[in-house]
Formats: structure tokens, C-alpha cells, sequence
């Protein structure tokens, strides 16, 4: 294991004006949001007035965008064209393409011009005043993308992310047929059928792919549960899987591990909560799965020369299949609780194997270090390019921004999902 260098002096803070870009209010999620709302108000401005016909294909649109771009498929289509610049791009081309893992920027900012174009559609319509059925679903659909809207904001989502996870799955569900409805209602044209056909099959598509399936679980210690698949998906490193034991209700995303020149794949599962914990104590034999492997934060790896990745406790599952992969040089910082009790001696020395030269900080023996300065002196003592956090929320966002502002390439989850 490398030697921790927790006093290593951090380099000067970069100008005003791009320490404020890098700021977390300004992240490219909040950007993207924002052009799409700037976008929409340009239109308005340009095709002022607009009839209700109009309106009502800006609305479809922007919902269109807001569903689509949370679709598996085109997930998968964004990351595979951000990572498709070779490394010897300028580092600034490549550290902003490694921000592809914002894209749900859009989905925030087509759901709020979406709402606002149909709040829109509802005025018109009810001035109007000739079809009663229609005003009553506009202004139901109003009620429910207000309710699915103010859910998904942090203070609710973060508090409450099971009862945010159910109403934005049926209130999405019922917003969509009352989409229809509404459009059926107005005389429909063959535009808004084609966009409604369009989202409603990028609702479906991972629903029909649902399916129960076997799964081996073993337990190191009563804090982790490591799930170990081989139903006939071996998926690509990077990657994660959706499990549920109730397909309805509750679905959580783990890092897919899978083992070079081996079918299946392990997931790792640390207690976090009602259902990891329930999962740990009381392990299934046989769990839903839905969808296909979906790209994660860490897939932007190749768009970088050598790469950090720094790593808290569960953390280190989304790190390892690109640890074993080996696709790209990296080193490897990991602070954990007495990681051989917690997780196994069989998974540390796996990992051992790969990163003979890893920091593996043991927070129960050395208390917590400041992850930022042993970031750093990675990334400077390997020669990287960039650093990729998974984490905490809070924690990401200090190493993450602790670095940009000092003009380092700097990543980390941002939990928009």
C-alpha cells in the first residue's frame, strides 16, 4: 500500500473569474438546465404570439426532452460519443467533454419549460372556453407536474427519495396518459402523436425488458453484502445495474463489477439505509432486474493519459471494474473503516493485485484524512491528468471543487438521479 502525504501543500487557487465558473452553482448540469430554459424564452421571443397549436408542440417538446434524455439507450449513445476523443485533444477540449455525466441538465430544464409552455396551453385553452373535458385535463395535468416538480426539488428528494422515487414513477405515468388524453381531446395532428409514440416507448422499453433472476450473495461483514450475478449479461465496465425486490416501489443502481475474461458480474452493497440494510440482513435468492447496464461517471476515464481515483468506504465499487479493467493507468486513494474486516480479505487483496502502490487509509486507526491534499498528492505524484470521486455527496463536492479551482480536472457524482 502507498504512504499517505496528508501535509502536502496544495497549489494556489487559480483566478477569480474561473474559480467562479468552477463554482458548484455554475456546474455544466446548472448550464445546460439554464440553455435550455434561454432557448425556449428565444423562441417565445421570436415567434411572438404564438397560437395554442404551437404552444402545445413547445410543451410536448420539452417534456420529450426531459424523458428521452433520461432513456438508457441515449445514455449510453452520450457517453459513447464524449469518450470518443482521443487523449491527444488539448486537456481543456477533454476536461469539459468529461462532463458529459451532466446531461441531466436537460431533463431538469425540458421539464421546466415543458411545465411553463403547457401552464401556457391551459390559459389559451380555458379562455377558450369551448371544450370543458379539455380545460379540465389541462389544469389537472398542471396540478400534477407541479406536484412531480416540487418533489423532485433537494429538500424533499433528499429527505424523503423513496416517496420521491413513487411519485415521479406514477405520477410520471399518469401525467403521460393524460398527455394523451389532452391530445386526443384537441383534435390531434400527426406531430404531437409521433412525440407522445416516441416517449411512451422510451417509458416502456426498460420495463420490457424486466425479468427475475438468480443472485449469490455473499457477506464479509454485517456492514457489506457482495452480490454476484451470471444470468447471461456480463456487462461493460462502468456500468451499472437497477435491483428490486418489489419492481413497483423501490429500485436502487449499483456499480457493476465484473471480472476480466469471466462471465456475470458482482455488485457491491453497503449498508445505507432501510433497503441496503434489509438486503444485507435478510439476502434474497432471486431479485428483479430491468433495462440495460447504463454508463456511469467513471466511464470518462479514457478521455485522460492516468487517472486518480479517489474512493470512501462503498465508494470503492463504482472504482473497481476499472481498477481490474486496467484500461487507462490509475492510482488509487481509498479511506475506509478496517477495510479487511468490513469488505473481506479476498476483495482487498483483488484489489491489492491490480493497485499494488494504493493509498488505502484506514479511517478507524488514522481518523479521517483531508481527502483533497491526498488527492492531490496522487494526482501529482502519478503524473494524472485528472481525479474521479466517488463519494458522499459532501465529500465529492470539497475534493471536486477543492481541485477545479486550483485547475485540476476534477469529477464526481452529482446525484440528479
Amino acid at each position: 500500500m502507498g504512504v499517505a502525504d496528508a501535509t502536502v501543500e496544495l497549489p494556489p487557487l487559480t483566478s477569480a473569474p474561473r474559480r467562479l465558473l468552477k463554482h458548484p452553482r455554475l456546474m455544466h448540469y446548472n448550464r445546460l438546465a439554464a440553455l435550455v430554459l434561454i432557448a425556449n424564452l428565444a423562441f417565445l421571443a421570436i415567434g411572438w404570439p404564438l397560437g395554442i397549436r404551437t404552444l402545445g408542440h413547445a410543451a410536448l417538446a420539452n417534456l420529450a426532452l426531459a424523458v428521452v434524455v433520461r432513456q438508457q439507450y441515449v445514455v449510453n449513445f452520450f457517453f459513447r460519443v464524449a469518450t470518443w476523443a482521443p487523449t491527444s485533444w488539448p486537456l481543456k477540449v477533454r476536461w469539459t467533454l468529461a462532463k458529459v455525466y451532466h446531461f441531466g441538465g436537460l431533463h431538469v430544464g425540458g421539464a421546466l419549460a415543458g411545465a411553463a409552455w403547457f401552464v401556457a396551453v391551459a390559459v389559451a385553452v380555458t379562455a377558450d372556453g369551448a371544450n370543458t373535458p379539455l380545460i379540465v385535463i389541462s389544469w389537472t395535468l398542471i396540478g400534477l407536474l407541479a406536484g412531480i416538480i416540487a418533489t423532485a426539488l433537494p429538500p424533499f428528494r433528499s429527505r424523503f427519495h423513496d416517496h420521491f422515487e413513487k411519485i415521479h414513477r406514477f405520477g410520471g405515468w399518469t401525467a403521460l396518459a393524460l398527455f394523451w388524453t389532452h391530445t386526443l381531446l384537441a383534435a390531434p395532428d400527426p406531430v404531437s402523436v409521433a412525440v407522445l409514440g416516441l416517449v411512451t416507448f422510451s417509458v416502456a422499453l426498460p420495463w420490457m425488458r424486466l425479468r427475475k433472476v438468480a443472485v449469490r450473495i455473499e457477506r464479509p461483514s454485517p456492514h457489506v453484502a457482495l452480490a454476484r450475478f451470471d444470468h447471461g449479461v456480463t456487462p461493460f465496465a462502468g456500468s451499472s445495474t437497477a435491483i428490486s425486490r418489489s419492481p413497483l416501489m423501490e429500485w436502487h443502481s449499483f456499480a457493476n463489477v465484473p471480472a476480466p475474461g469471466e462471465s456475470g458480474f458482482r455488485l457491491t452493497i453497503s449498508r445505507a439505509g432501510d433497503w441496503t440494510g434489509s438486503f444485507v440482513d435478510d439476502a434474497p435468492e432471486r431479485v428483479w432486474v430491468k433495462g440495460i447496464t447504463t454508463a456511469g461517471v467513471a466511464n470518462i476515464e479514457t478521455l485522460f493519459t492516468k487517472v486518480v481515483y479517489v474512493a470512501t468506504g462503498s465508494g470503492i465499487g463504482p472504482c473497481l471494474p476499472h481498477l481490474l479493467a486496467a484500461e487507462v493507468p490509475s492510482r488509487l486513494v481509498w479511506a475506509t473503516r478496517d477495510p479487511r474486516t468490513t469488505y473481506g480479505d479476498e476483495l482487498v487483496d483483488e484489489i491489492l493485485a491490480v493497485q499494488p502502490h494504493a493509498l488505502v487509509w484506514d479511517t478507524s486507526r488514522h481518523g479521517k484524512p483531508d481527502m483533497v491534499r491526498l488527492a492531490y498528492a496522487a494526482y501529482r505524484d502519478f503524473g494524472a491528468e485528472a481525479v474521479i470521486c466517488i463519494s458522499n455527496k459532501k465529500l465529492t463536492w470539497q475534493v471536486v471543487h477543492g481541485l477545479e479551482q486550483r485547475g485540476i480536472p476534477a469529477y464526481g457524482a452529482i446525484w440528479d438521479s
